[in-house]
């Protein structure tokens, strides 16, 4: 009988964290420990980094997802281990957990098998309390905006037009629109409001795309809460509130540097989601890791029309990161799903149902490619997976001038991932990376969700309502051409119809809402039915957890 991920996760034989830090050349008295097994890396210990060279940075990403499941933070710390055991000195990157999805319907993020970090059940619960102080920061903002209004409103908010919601870490549908400051005059002003998922905060991209305190300071002091009745924006440095929001947050600043099962060093911090946000691990993170290992490993959310394309033109323009290498994770289970199978009969071969899936795996390859970044597909094998269904997707991948590698971490840990290590290793010795994002800066902002619409979707034109263009071309005019686009749509498909699986073509892009994050530096465009705040399914994950008779947390994945 085959192990749950917690239980093999269970039976890890960990290192104190001190001795996981020695590894890559980071003293004990740099770690701030949270217990024996997880630390946060000081950033004063950071901040005498930078200096030194950065070692070559590995993008994990994948196809389209389906219920198959792809595993991608999975083979991005297989691939972390398979390098290490290869000889190369190596850390991976990832995000943090959401509690939302962990008692939702996704389940936890911190790999499976043997390819998991550990400690397995901190990690996806309330871990070092990072997600926390995010969203306080973010409700001490909103309670702000408030108390400014009931104390006479002296920036003149129009309350029409305040544009901060609220957040909380959870999947509550009912959160998504509410009314506020009801119950007479002691209250305040009533007002409709709303909640998101602290994972689509601005304050976790700010979080993210911060280089130390001082630019997330700076950042939260740009965020732009609501506009007067003559549209007028007010910040949040108007209204005094960057200081004590920096005060929740500093702590939460450092990475967490925890280990993975055959004990080799992670980063995880930070964690917008991919379909929401823009789906990558914290700047910071990155850049420590960059200077103390020579190969980095992180992982992007959700598909590469996602979270690839978000890493490359928001996560690298922004912080200069120029990747090295990236990794397209499929399994065949996925790919028949893509090509038409039902979830019950992905167990019998089916060829030409991969053949016709492999048309989602060649437009991602192709499109990651478009970026000037060399790509290697990582086959994540199942036990129901059959040579010749292997052999359609390396024809393909063979037929773009890419290698599909079988990898077989889940069930062996970094050994089933030598091959892909080696190969990712011999892309970046090769030299032919030419990384560049998809559009200029200096495209107006409507070109570029076009452009990202028409080059990466296959889409043939952009649409929207007047209100949703006119806001456009308003925040062209404010000065926030220059920013790049954050496209919100459903993970599944490259279309907005999260039910058209494959390659589609010809079809149309609708922008539902436009948001400015004039704090993290971009726009995000809200296209289909995607909602910041998730609601939870039927039978949520969140019935299945308790904890046994040895107060032991069973169900959690």
């Amino acid at each position: 009988m085959l192990k749950s991920d917690i239980e093999i996760a269970r039976e890890a034989t960990m290192k104190p964290i001190h001795e996981i830090g020695a590894k890559v050349d980071i003293p004990a008295e740099a770690l701030l420990n949270y217990g024996p097994y997880k630390a946060k890396v000081s950033l004063e210990f950071i901040e005498e980094l930078g200096a030194r060279p950065r070692g070559k940075l590995i993008l994990v990403t994948a196809i389209n997802p389906t219920p198959a499941g792809e595993g991608k933070t999975t083979t991005t710390v297989g691939l972390g281990d398979g390098l290490n055991r290869i000889g190369k000195k190596a850390i991976m990157c990832l995000r943090e957990p959401s509690l939302g999805p962990c008692f939702g319907v996704k389940g936890g993020a911190a790999g499976g098998g043997y390819a998991q970090v550990v400690p397995m059940e901190d990690i996806n619960l309330h871990f070092t309390g990072d997600f926390h102080a995010i969203g306080a920061a973010h409700n001490l903002l909103s309670a702000l905006i408030d108390n400014h209004i009931y104390w006479g409103n002296q920036l003149g908010i129009d309350g029409r037009r305040v544009a901060w919601r609220r957040v909380v870490d959870m999947n509550d549908r009912s959160l998504r629109a509410i009314n506020a400051s009801l119950g007479g005059i002691a209250n305040g002003f009533p007002r409709e409001d709303g909640f998101d998922i602290v994972v689509a905060s601005e304050i976790m991209a700010i979080f993210c795309l911060s280089k130390n305190l001082k630019d997330l300071t700076e950042r939260l002091g740009k965020i732009v809460v609501a506009y007067t009745r003559e549209k007028k924006p007010v910040t949040a440095a108007a209204l005094s509130a960057p200081g004590a929001m920096a005060v929740l947050l500093k702590d939460a600043l450092a990475p967490n540097l925890v280990q993975t099962l055959e004990n080799n060093p992670a980063f995880i911090h930070g964690g917008p989601f991919a379909n929401i946000a823009h789906g990558c691990n914290s700047v910071i993170a990155t850049e420590t890791a960059l200077r103390l290992a020579d190969y980095v490993v992180t992982e992007a959310g959700f598909g590469a029309d996602l979270g690839a394309e978000k890493f490359f033109d928001i996560k690298c323009r922004k912080a200069g990161l120029k990747p090295n290498a990236a990794v397209i994770v499929a399994t065949i289970r996925a790919l028949k799903m893509h090509g038409g199978v039902s979830k019950e009969q992905l167990g019998e071969e089916n060829v030409e149902a991969v053949k016709r899936g492999c048309e989602n795996l060649a437009r991602h390859i192709r499109n990651v490619k478009s970026f000037g970044v060399p790509a290697v597909v990582a086959i994540n094998r199942f036990i129901t997976d059959t040579d010749a269904e292997a052999a359609a997707v390396q024809k393909v991948a063979e037929n773009l001038g890419t290698i599909a590698i079988r990898c077989n971490h889940w069930a062996e840990g970094g050994k089933g991932t030598e091959d892909l290590a080696r190969h990712a290793v011999e892309l970046i010795d090769s030299g032919i990376d030419q990384f560049s994002p998809i559009y200029d800066d200096g495209l107006p902002l409507w070109d570029k969700v076009k452009t990202i619409a028409t080059k990466l979707y296959g889409a043939d034109d952009v649409q929207a309502d007047k209100a949703v263009r006119n806001r456009i071309k308003e925040l062209q005019d404010q000065g926030y051409g220059h920013f790049p686009v954050c496209v919100a749509k459903t993970q599944y498909s490259f279309s907005t119809d999260p039910n058209l699986k494959g390659a589609p073509s010809g079809h149309s892009v609708t922008i539902r809402e436009v948001r400015l994050s004039a704090g993290a530096e971009f726009i995000v465009a809200i296209c289909g039915d995607i909602m910041t705040m998730p609601g939870l399914p039927r039978v949520p994950a969140a019935n299945k957890i308790y904890l046994n008779k040895d107060g032991q947390i069973e169900g959690l994945f």
